[in-house]
């Protein structure tokens, strides 16, 4: 994001890398559609009044292609939009969204079932006379 964006320019570029993230999350093509639509929101704001300003529209559809696994130099395209990200978590967010191997990672460890000796030591719960 340049640094000298002005707070409304901040805001929809923020929500075109959302979009793009959410994209790279679905790889659904409303998904696809939605993000073209916002870079094309942010080339409208900050493009000429015709349609000779595209850079967010190309660029979306390089990062789109890409993500999918289609188009060519995808990790460069890739790295170039992940070296743009200044919020931290996003490109974590986008990191795990877009990682080649699509597996989840594994949250919790596998369970170990109790040995035999797991009550030992332990007072019985059987009631005493009294």
């Amino acid at each position: 994001m340049r640094e000298n964006a002005t707070e409304p320019e901040s805001k929809l570029l923020r929500a075109w890398q959302l979009a793009v993230l959410r994209f790279a999350v679905t790889l659904d093509d409303d998904d696809r559609m939605h993000a073209l639509g916002v870079a094309g929101e942010v080339d409208r704001v900050g493009g000429a009044a015709d349609d000779a300003f595209h850079f967010f529209r190309r660029t979306t559809a390089e990062l789109c292609a890409a993500i999918s696994g289609q188009g060519t130099d995808q990790d460069a395209v890739i790295r170039r939009f992940l070296a743009q990200i200044d919020n931290v978590r996003l490109k974590r967010a986008v990191e795990a969204a877009i990682a080649r191997d699509r597996t989840p990672p594994k949250l919790v460890a596998s369970r170990v079932k109790p040995g035999p000796d797991l009550w030992r030591g332990l007072p019985s719960r059987r009631a005493t006379g009294t």
